[in-house]
């Protein structure tokens, strides 16, 4: 009997070791099991899923699945982050492992396979990094170039006006796209694309094309047996676009270089161009820099320094104009700032923080581009889940935007949020990770100071020197999204405005 008993005792305590050890065993499985998802297809994987604007695809998979969800699109496993806790364990705690970006054909045949922003984080992209930050977006030399931002946005103003005045229809689109257009090209190539209206249209045309087919998905990416195949056209289109662009700018070059060597050594650089052939002329730099650097990082600088800052002024526009109470609070903050004998300066921002919850607001809304992008180097552990190397990061600020635990009442512009106590010390700078329009760390942008600038003093004056309506007849503004690498309206803005400063404050007569 007592033999009996001990062998049930033994049997008891092995069942329940056995059945402790199988909980251990399946919690450590689930502690490094995959992120949750929608299921998958063979081959396909998710692509069956994904529209034409995928940070609002993504969104509508993260309000079923979470906040980390992962997705195969094709071949290639991804990751999509859609709450600051998380962007910041992904962008700061493991930040080397995804400091990279995946490539695309259209990426390697536009950029010449020589893209400084696409590049892997290795010696070039460090070295065209500290020449970005210390030498061509210092704040040395953009204090250098304040005085062709502030010509041309009083030539944007002065067009404005005149519209104004003769009651004409404004399409804020276009002007913005122009007005962008001419501050990155006087600041890089010294050349005001309103000299030259067919070639400016042509090269605002190329960037326009850029921004949208770097935004597709090819299916002959991600699917490895298509890689040979051109089924959506990208390859085609995408040579056709390197084509256009490459003659513009190599004429550019030439005519550039032509000129230096009558002018001979010694003249102290004009712009940015001079400054980049500078660099490859010395042969004297770390790296190889050749003259498809210069043009792929040339378009680096217009691609995100045009489109970006037209987007979000745009938009910003459009919010005013949807809710006159914020416009009319940000005049009354400007007149009582700045008054009614100047512009509005880059240097007032600080004065301004009515102003700059507006702009805030509006990255929060509608980011310029809405996803950030990244590719891990290795394997790593987010949240108790299994992150496999090189899988795509998708962080998505469109998302994280709109959130309701993070955000009260979320889909109402209310700049306000950002005055008050809880809000107050978030920046667009990239420490915060609530708000990242301009990335954050080492894959941060570059040119985020310049940016900031011009946002500031754009919308600023647009703000100071107009009252903004919409044409009569016309219906609310509509607020539908294009699709492409960055977000903008889908439908141009066409409006009207009544100036309410002296037309000689604009001219600066």
């Amino acid at each position: 009997m007592n033999s009996s008993l001990e062998i049930t005792l033994y049997a008891a305590l092995f069942l329940l070791s056995s059945v402790l050890l199988l909980l251990l065993l399946t919690r450590k499985r689930r502690g490094l099991s995959s992120p949750p998802g929608p299921l998958a297809l063979p081959i396909i994987g998710h692509l069956h899923l994904l529209g034409p604007r995928l940070h609002q695809t993504f969104h509508d998979l993260s309000q079923r699945y979470g906040p980390l969800i992962q997705l195969r699109l094709g071949s290639i496993p991804c990751v999509v982050v859609s709450s600051p806790e998380l962007a910041k364990e992904f962008l700061k705690t493991h930040e080397l492992i995804f400091s990279s970006r995946k490539h695309s054909t259209a990426i390697d045949i536009v950029t010449y396979d020589s893209s400084f922003a696409f590049s892997p984080y290795g010696p070039y992209w460090k070295f065209i990094k500290k020449l970005c930050t210390y030498e061509l977006l210092g704040a040395r030399n953009l204090n250098h170039f304040q005085p062709i931002r502030t010509l041309e946005i009083r030539s944007f103003l002065e067009v404005l006006m005149r519209k104004g005045e003769s009651g004409k229809d404004i399409n804020v689109t276009e002007e913005l796209v122009k007005l962008t257009s001419n501050v990155i090209s006087h600041m890089m190539l010294s050349i005001r694309c309103s000299e030259n209206e067919g070639e400016a249209e042509a090269a605002r045309t190329v960037i326009r094309e850029v921004t949208q087919i770097f935004g597709e998905f090819d299916v002959s990416d991600i699917i490895w047996f298509c890689k040979n195949l051109d089924l959506q056209g990208i390859r085609k289109r995408s040579e056709d676009i390197q084509r256009r662009y490459d003659a513009l700018l190599e004429k550019i070059i030439t005519d550039r270089e032509k000129a230096r060597r009558i002018r001979g050594g010694g003249c102290e650089a004009s712009d940015f161009l001079d400054m980049l052939l500078d660099v490859m002329e010395s042969g004297k730099t770390e790296v190889k820099f050749t003259r498809e650097h210069l043009k792929a990082l040339i378009l680096d600088f217009f691609t995100a320094g045009t489109d970006t800052t037209a987007i979000a002024t745009e938009w910003t526009i459009a919010e005013l104009l949807s809710n006159p109470n914020v416009l009319k609070k940000a005049q009354e903050e400007i007149d009582n700032v700045v008054g009614p004998n100047r512009l509005v300066q880059e240097s007032d921002a600080p004065n301004l923080p009515y102003l700059q919850a507006v702009i805030k607001e509006t990255f929060r809304l509608h980011p310029p581009i809405p996803m950030l992008s990244r590719k891990s180097v290795s394997d790593c552990v987010v949240d108790g889940y299994k992150i496999p190397g090189k899988s795509l990061l998708f962080v998505n600020l469109w998302s994280m935007g709109r959130n309701p635990k993070y955000w009260e009442s979320p889909m109402v512009f209310r700049p306000e949020r950002f005055l008050e106590k809880e809000n107050c010390s978030i920046d667009i700078k990239g420490q915060n990770f609530e708000l990242l329009p301009f990335g954050t760390g080492r894959r941060g942008c570059p040119g985020m100071l310049l940016a900031i600038q011009e946002v500031i003093s754009i919308i600023g004056t647009m703000v100071q020197c107009f009252d903004w309506k919409l044409p009569d007849g016309s219906g609310p503004v509509d607020m539908t999204e294009r699709p492409g690498l960055t977000a903008p309206r889908a439908y141009d803005l066409v409006c009207c405005v009544v100036p309410r400063i002296d037309p000689v404050v604009v001219s600066g007569s």
